[in-house]
């Protein structure tokens, strides 16, 4: 099983022979993996913006951006400066450190989970062998932010947008968690990269969503769960601006405000990461890359194949990951937004319980059929 290029051991080695000490090396690479996430990150978010906003006037039959760079793309920009130089303001009686770290505990989670995602064969910050479980801990985390910023800023609606936001993520996080756990189940690893590899044996027949039953049952589950968990509509409640004006964003300006506007958009991007990996094959190709080869007349081995393969599979998670995008671009658009009742209802009343029972179906067809639901 190839488990991808070790690139913490590939840049200490590159610069170790450069001529640099390995302890400097070493202290070179701590900070970069951070820094290329922010930067990936930061223009997948901006194409995200763009997108949505020109796919939103397509469907509303309007003028998107279209003056600010080419065809508008810059405009995510200028917005992005605005936002840094407007005044950051504090209200007189909100508690300022927890209004301060409300915002990054939102954010930090967010941009942590993508040190797991492959985004191609060989492309990976951190092959953990935990890896689905740190994603599924980590986004446990942002509601807390979201709760300590409407707690902090001392305002009703802000309050009550925080703790709107703290039960939507509770009701969501649990079936979430069990749709991931009959993929764990299925591949039988909690390592991303495993997961994908165990769904390329013989190509798109091996995607989890096209095992019978469980796996189409459990991508729905994990579809509904990842957009209620990213607070986009339908499921905008926590910030629901005909009843509580911006939820626990009202009082919020500035930088703390851009904040949470990446936030939403790194969550989105990262939830369709997500969904690609887990049940549609991740980098994996619709047939097996020896048929590939096959095809094309050439070795298996060939190192110009060999890197023309890996080249395909990040432009085909990047583009599968963009269909979720746009799904939920396409959701926020048309679909009216629910209640709140109506919302808990979803995640406690059918969601946990199609959930839990998938989990077991899954679990009888790995004992019972390990041929066609094994994994590694």
């Amino acid at each position: 099983m190839n488990q991808g290029i070790d690139l913490q051991r590939s840049f200490v080695e590159l610069l170790t022979g450069a001529g640099l000490p390995q302890e400097v090396a070493r202290a070179f690479w701590l900070p970069l993996p951070m820094v290329v996430i922010l930067a990936v990150v930061t223009v997948a978010v901006l194409l995200a913006i763009w997108g949505e906003r020109k796919w939103a006037a397509d469907m509303q039959q309007r003028i998107g951006p279209n003056i600010v760079g080419m065809a508008g793309f810059l405009q995510g920009v200028v917005d992005a400066i605005k936002l840094i130089v407007k005044e950051d303001i504090i209200p007189r009686k909100a508690d300022p450190w927890l209004f301060t770290i409300g915002p990054i505990l939102v954010l930090i989670p967010a941009f942590f989970a993508y040190l797991v995602v492959p985004f191609g064969q060989n492309l990976i910050i951190s092959d953990l062998t935990i890896g689905v479980f740190f994603l599924v801990a980590l986004g446990s985390v942002a509601p807390i932010g979201a709760l300590m910023a409407g707690y902090s800023s001392n305002n009703k609606y802000a309050l009550l947008g925080g703790l709107r936001a703290a039960a939507q993520s509770i009701s969501y996080e649990i079936p979430l968690a069990l749709s991931v756990l009959s993929v764990v189940i299925m591949t039988g690893s909690l390592s991303t990269i495993a997961v994908v590899e165990a769904q390329n044996t013989y190509g798109m027949l091996s995607w989890n969503v096209f095992k019978p039953i469980v796996g189409q049952v459990g991508f729905v589950v994990f579809l509904i769960s990842a957009l209620a968990e990213t607070e986009r509509a339908p499921f905008d409640l926590p910030e629901a601006e005909s009843e509580l004006v911006q939820g626990h964003h009202t009082e919020y300006s500035g930088m703390k405000f851009a904040l949470f506007y990446l936030a939403e958009y790194a969550n989105l991007v990262l939830g369709s990461l997500m969904a690609t990996i887990l049940f549609l094959g991740g980098w994996g190709f619709f047939v097996p890359v020896e048929t590939l080869a096959g095809w094309l007349g050439v070795d298996l081995l060939n190192p110009v194949f060999q890197l023309f393969a890996a080249f395909l599979g990040i432009v085909i998670t990047v583009l599968k990951s963009t269909i979720f995008v746009f799904l939920a671009i396409l959701a926020r658009w048309t679909l009216p937004r629910v209640r709140i009742d109506q919302l808990l209802d979803l995640g406690w009343k059918f969601l946990l319980p199609i959930g839990l029972v998938n989990l077991l179906l899954t679990a009888a067809f790995r004992l019972a059929f390990p041929g066609i639901f094994g994994g590694v």
